[in-house]
């Protein structure tokens, strides 16, 4: 079988950067609001806003916009119930990582536990969704790189939550969501740099079926980032209000 090589097209390379920026921002507003829920209803609200905001946003529509900007020489589409299986894992992970380490009392424990929890997942949804593409093609890896994406995903998760219940200014968050996107990039792009695609010869079950990859990638794109725009409007109108009431 004849090797597959990877070329990119970098201005949606940046595009997949954007939204990781864009999710990470978003999540560290919204974690804002576990600490200082007053009802276990408010507290598991901001876990799982902040977590749909990482999860969703920052880690599995930037993966996907990322797929979007590698072309291998093969048309690709997406098994649906793993890609959908995908998303849902990466928000189920960064919720309860973001709960663990979210604790009234601040613990190394917990950060250490809750990153690598979500490190873990992270690392999951994204050769979760390496497996739902559907190609004429085997895909094998190098598995020192393979270790080496998983040990990134776990130090920027470690970071991303340490980060997320330490700072609290705008310019400190916005360096912080900067940072955050070269590390969720630097995991995928290292899985990617991990995976040697092999030309077979057929197609397999279900090729029709799935979603083409331009289509979910370009959809992703632009509904997350609308949707994270909303998200952290609401989210610093709220803090506004907030400040407003107590003075």
């Amino acid at each position: 079988m004849q090797d597959m090589h990877q070329h990119y097209n970098y201005l949606l390379v940046g595009l997949s950067y954007l939204v990781a920026v864009l999710g990470s921002f978003t999540a560290l507003q919204f974690a804002l609001g576990i600490p200082l829920a007053r009802t276990p209803g408010q507290r598991w609200g901001s876990i799982l806003a902040a977590g749909t905001a990482m999860g969703g946003g920052a880690i599995w529509a930037m993966h996907f916009v990322a797929m979007l900007a590698c072309s291998m020489g093969a048309q690709a589409t997406y098994d649906v119930v793993l890609t959908a299986i995908s998303v849902l894992l990466a928000v189920v992970v960064s919720s309860l990582g973001l709960a663990i380490a979210g604790s009234l009392v601040f613990r190394w424990t917990n950060l250490l536990a809750g990153g690598s929890l979500m490190g873990l997942g992270v690392a999951g949804m994204h050769y979760l969704g390496m497996s739902a593409m559907l190609m004429s093609a085997q895909v094998t890896y190098d598995m020192r790189l393979v270790a080496l994406s998983v040990l990134i995903a776990i130090i920027a998760s470690i970071a991303a939550l340490w980060l997320a219940f330490n700072l609290r200014g705008k310019l400190q968050m916005l360096g912080s969501a900067l940072v955050m996107g070269i590390a969720v990039c630097g995991m995928h792009y290292t899985g990617m740099a991990a995976a040697t695609f092999n030309q077979g010869g057929t197609l397999p079950a279900g090729f029709e079926q799935g979603v083409r990859g331009d289509h979910l990638g370009g959809v992703i794109g632009i509904i997350v980032m609308v949707m994270l725009v909303l998200a952290l409007g609401i989210s610093i109108v709220r803090q506004y209000r907030r400040s407003v009431l107590s003075i």
